[in-house]
């Protein structure tokens, strides 16, 4: 099994679509952290640049970051930041 790393940016085009994503992402953390497999979960707003999002996770496994996307496909989090342009790297690495 090999662990699943997600890393790069959220990148809202106003501050205005930024200020609605960090009023989301209390929940969305919360939930992510408490997923079954999930090691690591962050999202900083950058403070040079407010619109933009650094976003790290960790996964035990494929299959946990595969149902980590499932679940969040679904929610409040995943209707209000479709659309927002992410720059994001997706890397296996093993134990």
């Amino acid at each position: 099994m090999a662990r699943i790393k997600l890393s790069g940016f959220l990148i809202c085009r106003s501050l205005e679509e930024a200020d609605r994503v960090a009023a989301l992402l209390p929940d969305h953390i919360r939930l992510t952290r408490a997923e079954p497999g999930c090691l690591r979960f962050e999202v900083l707003r950058s403070h040079s640049e407010p619109t933009r999002f650094a976003v790290s996770e960790a996964f035990i496994d494929r299959a946990a970051f595969e149902a980590h996307q499932a679940r969040a496909a679904s929610t409040i989090w995943a209707k209000a930041t479709k659309g927002i342009p992410r720059d994001y790297e997706i890397s296996e690495d093993p134990e």
